[in-house]
Parts: structure tokens; sequence; C-alpha cells
């Protein structure tokens, strides 16, 4: 199916069950949001809600509120692509199976923009006739959370060096001048920040379009990570099966097959503040100054829709975006970092904070085998695109037996700890940038990095079980198993650094003393260790979102030698929530109420079969 618009979409899911309407009217503060989380808790169908309170446009979410309806949408076209980025990774494939691509010449012709003079049914209207969807009781105001952010560089204005980039957009609080102005968010290493840097040298506004709706491939399209360069609008059209249809007036660009669009410039030079907004990390991402627009107009289509989404701590509907995302780039990881075969950035726990390679490890194979060129690998990783924003980077040789496979996490983990030296394979990078919405650092994109490298056989036994009479020193209690190799102890609230650091001396100390198993290689600190240990990805979200490398990783029998740091026995993480980290993302338990007491009339008996 190729759609032409998200009203073709959404009718289309509709016709497969995939989508359900929800006639009642529903409040855009914290009820609809509500209502998304749950539902895509459930994995259940995408949502139109037809009468939102205090405006006149439906709004739909959960479009892509699970892979395999994320993978529907995209039928007809996403061959094509993965075809394309085959034959990219690997040309010689055209020699040997070209029918396998015959596709590609159209796939190619689709992704050129397509420009048009007339402006096709487009309606001015205002912000304030919007939609404005506040997902969390905290944040600063509704916000845009599926916004196409479109921007070209000013030093060579052109659809083919444009840059289109889902940067959340704050509509309403704080400072904006109410329909005049809204917040623009775009965290470091994002090409909107190059177009910037470029108008500001060359002392002009940077004009920018922001469309909402469209061909579902549009959304997705600002999400994907593509190289420095290359247009966004080129891989909408060849993921949408259709040219990107775009107009100009006033020296903006107008997507003409969005449902809404908002143009203006960005103020040279000045900020004003953004936030909070509850984030993908679970947490709020606290108020800062950020640029802002200044609005010079807002339109919609004919029979136009509101798509917005929830984020909050992982899994929510954007996890279906990661997915994708890996799917489509995953033939391009060994072409485009040669030597390294996979490239897995973990969702649960926040996609920035852990990163999982594999790679050859093949520098010495007349010597026994350790981490060598892996770290040439994992060098490479951390300056390639988004993964530079990777905090933790774990890599494994690839050829090692068993393969590891950094998509299964758990045994993942396992391989390494089975296999990592605590005295060698442990390699810090300190005083670096870390992602904008990471407040586990010294400051805002300030932090530091670690690399955990593995390889050749194994070092140790792992212990499944824990001993029954371990003694724990004063102000440590609830020794938890998270799986094999790791064990989460739980400690008294972290206050001061000082303090905190003192915490891990005693426990270094103590267990100095009376010995601690060499098959529990990992000892992660937190507030909850029933919590942590229950499941994986509560480890992963805890320990990988709290934790700043440099000063939160501590090891039994520690010490440094010619700048190197080490440890003998177990790597020690404390995950406390620390007194800088932003709070975490708790609903308004009257809104649950709410929703609790109205779920009946949002979903009535004759779509239950449908729940």
């Amino acid at each position: 199916m190729i759609y032409t618009s998200l009203r073709e979409c959404v009718d289309d899911l509709e016709k497969h069950g995939h989508l359900v309407r929800i006639k009642e009217e529903v409040d855009p503060y914290l009820e609809m949001a509500e209502i998304q989380r749950r539902v895509y808790r459930e994995q259940g169908p995408a949502l139109l809600f037809e009468n939102v309170t205090g405006v006149d446009f439906p709004a739909v979410s959960n479009l892509f509120g699970t892979f395999e309806r994320t993978e529907f949408i995209f039928r007809s076209t996403l061959p094509r692509i993965r075809s394309l980025m085959q034959l990219k990774a690997n040309p010689s494939q055209a020699l040997k199976k070209p029918h396998h691509f015959l596709s590609l010449p159209l796939t190619l012709f689709h992704s050129l923009p397509k420009q048009q003079r007339k402006k096709h049914g487009l309606r001015k209207t205002t912000l304030s006739r919007l939609p404005p969807i506040q997902s969390w009781p905290d944040d600063g105001g509704p916000f845009i959370t599926l916004p196409q952010v479109y921007s070209e560089d000013p030093l060579d204005p052109s659809i083919f060096h444009s840059n289109m980039g889902m940067y959340r957009v704050q509509m309403y609080g704080n400072d904006y001048e109410p329909d005049r102005e809204v917040g623009l968010h775009y965290q470091i290493r994002r090409d909107i920040g190059i177009h910037h840097t470029n108008a500001l040298a060359k002392d002009e506004p940077l004009k920018v379009s922001i469309f909402i709706g469209g061909p579902p491939a549009h959304t997705f399209s600002a999400v994907m990570p593509l190289p420095e360069g290359m247009s966004e609008a080129t891989f909408a059209g060849a993921l949408g099966g259709r040219r990107f249809r775009f107009a100009r007036e006033n020296g903006f660009v107008l997507s003409l097959d969005a449902d809404f669009c908002i143009t203006g410039t960005v103020v040279p030079g000045k900020t004003k503040p953004e936030g909070p907004f509850g984030d993908h990390l679970g947490y709020y991402s606290l108020e800062h100054p950020f640029p802002y627009l200044r609005i010079e107009s807002v339109y919609h289509r004919e029979g136009a829709i509101w798509p917005f989404t929830v984020v909050g701590r992982p899994p929510q509907e954007d996890t279906s975006f990661g997915h994708l995302v890996h799917t489509i780039t995953k033939p391009m990881v060994p072409a485009s970092i040669p030597g390294v075969d996979s490239l897995h950035a973990v969702d649960e726990a926040g996609v920035h904070p852990l990163l999982l390679a594999t790679a050859k490890e093949r520098y010495a194979p007349y010597a026994k085998k350790k981490p060598m060129e892996l770290l040439t690998h994992a060098n490479a990783i951390l300056g390639f695109g988004h993964c530079a924003l990777a905090k933790y980077l774990i890599i494994a040789a690839s050829d090692d037996h068993p393969k590891p496979d950094a998509s299964q996490v758990e045994n993942f983990f396992k391989h390494v700890l089975e296999r990592i030296d605590l005295t060698r394979d442990i390699h810090f990078q300190t005083r670096t940038t870390i992602d904008t919405l990471d407040y586990s650092g010294m400051g805002l994109n300030e932090g530091s990095k670690v690399i955990l490298a593995a390889a050749g056989e194994k070092k140790r036994e792992l212990n499944d079980v824990l001993d029954d009479g371990m003694k724990l020193p004063d102000g440590f209690t609830n020794a938890r198993l998270i799986f094999p190799g790791a064990v989460a102890l739980q400690a008294k609230p972290y206050r001061h650094p000082s303090e905190g650091k003192e915490d891990i001396r005693r426990l270094d100390d103590h267990f100095q003393k009376v010995g601690w198993s060499n098959g529990l290689p990992l000892i992660v600190v937190v507030d909850d260790s029933d919590f942590v240990a229950k499941r994986v990805d509560n480890f992963l979200w805890v320990t990988f979102t709290r934790s700043d490398p440099a000063a939160d990783i501590h090891g039994l029998f520690a010490s440094n030698i010619d700048k190197h740091w080490q440890c003998e026995t177990a790597l020690i993480i404390d995950a406390r929530h620390k007194p800088h980290h932003a709070p975490p993302l708790i609903e308004d338990p009257k809104v649950s109420k709410k929703v609790d007491d109205r779920w009946n009339s949002y979903f009535p008996r004759t779509n239950s079969q449908d729940q």
C-alpha cells in the first residue's frame, strides 16, 4: 500500500483491524497520553481520537505501537529499501542476483523530491487551534511529539542538502509569546545545528518549517540516522514509494503532503527556557535555554489529522522506530565500519546510554586472543554518527565460540562477563560529550564513556545462585542475583559524592577481608535491589541511566597502573539515584483514576474484540 496521506494510512489500518476510533471527548491535558500508554503496554491498536477537547482537529496515536503494525504500514516498500541497503553494502550483488534488484530504478526515482508551483488545498490556521497535547504532569507545556523539523544549509540552500529531524517543539508555556513563538529543542550531534551555525556566520535568521503528519514514511524519515549531508526528504520518497512533494513560499519550504505545516525563523543569537519534558530515558529533561522559532504562518490540509506519540521509560511507541532502523541499516554496519559485524543500541537502557557491538579480532591470530583490534573498532564506533553519543560501549569478538549475539542482551552480558579481564579490558574516556537528555554526568552534554571489551576463551564460570549466608557491610542489604554473574546490592540513599565514594570504599574493604566469588564479576549498587533483579529491563534501565562511568564505576581491589584503571574480582557500578539526576516520570493519580472510570466509554462493547 502506497499512502499519499496520513488519512489513507488511518483508513487502511482501520480496514485491517489495526485501529480503533475513540468517539468520546478526551482532554489533551494528560488524559490522551494516559490512554496511549495503557494501550501501548497491551500492544493494542492505533487510536483515532475524534473529539479532542477545545480543538476541531482529530488526533491519532500508537500508529507504530507494535513491530508488526510498523512493518505492515511499510509492507509495500520496506523490501525495496532492504534491497537498496544490501546493494549499497555489497554492490557485487547486482551481478550475482540481478533479479533481486529489479525495483531499484523505481525506488531511486521516488527518492527525487518533486517541487510544485501550486499549494494544493493548504489552508491557514493558528497555533492555538492545534491539539495542545501534554503527556506528563511536570512538562513545561504541550509539545509536538512527532514533528518533522525541516531546514536547509544557508551556504547551499537546496532540498538535496536539507535536514529533516524529529526535534521536539514546545507549543506553549515558559516565556513563549502565545501564537507567535515555539520552543525548538535540538540536541548535540544534530544536522540542524550545522545549518544554525552557518546562518549565524552569515548573520541571517535560519528559516525552518515544521511538518506534522503526512504519509508515515515522512514521520519515520525524520528519525532515520542518515549520513551527514543526505536529505531525509529523499529517503522519505524512497520509503514511501512516492516522491516527496513540496512548494516554496516566502523562502520557506512547505510539504504538500503534510497535514500541518508551521513556518518561522530561528531568532539569531537568542534563546528562551525550554522544558521540562518527560523524555525517552524515563526521566524529565529539565528546563534549559534553547533556540526558539518566531512563527510566520501555520497551515493545514483539508481533513487533517494530528499525529502524536508519548515518550517515557522504554519501551514506548518510539521503540518501533529503533526496530525499523536496525532492520534497515543492519547490512550497512560492516560496510560502514569494516571489521564491525553488528551494533545494537539497547532501547531498554534509553538507547544512547548502552551500545552493544560485535567485531572481528584479527590482529594477532598466532597469539592467545585478547582485545586488540576490538579497541580500534570501538574507537571507530564512537566516531560513527549517532554512536558517538554512546556512554557504555560493550564489544565482543564475533568469532568467539559460541558466537555472541548483540541483540540477545542477557546472553551477550553473560558472554562478556565470562571473558572480560578486569585488569585489562576496561577503558575510559573522561570529560567528553554525552547525550543531552542524559543527566548522569557532570553537566548538560558533559560526562564520560567506557569501553568494555571481551575476546577469547572463558576466564570464569558464572554463579547462577547466591550464597544464602552472604555477609554485607553496614549500609548494604538484600543481595539479589540479576542473572548469572551479576548481583544487585541495595544501599542507603546517595546524598553526596564524598559519602557515595565512602560507601563503596567500605564495600571494597569488607570484601577484601571476607572474599568475593570470582563467578560474580558485576556488582550493581542500587536503591531497590528487588526491583532491579525482577526483570532484565529494570536492570538495564536503572544501571545505565543512573551512572556516569568515570564517576560511578568502581571495583574490588581497584588500582591505577600507568594511568590505566583496573580492578581484580568484580566491577562495581553505583547506579543509585543521585541528587543531580533528573526526576523520574510519574503519572498524575487523579488522571489515572479518571481514565480508569472512563475506560469503558472510550472502548464500548462494540469495540471490545479489537482490544
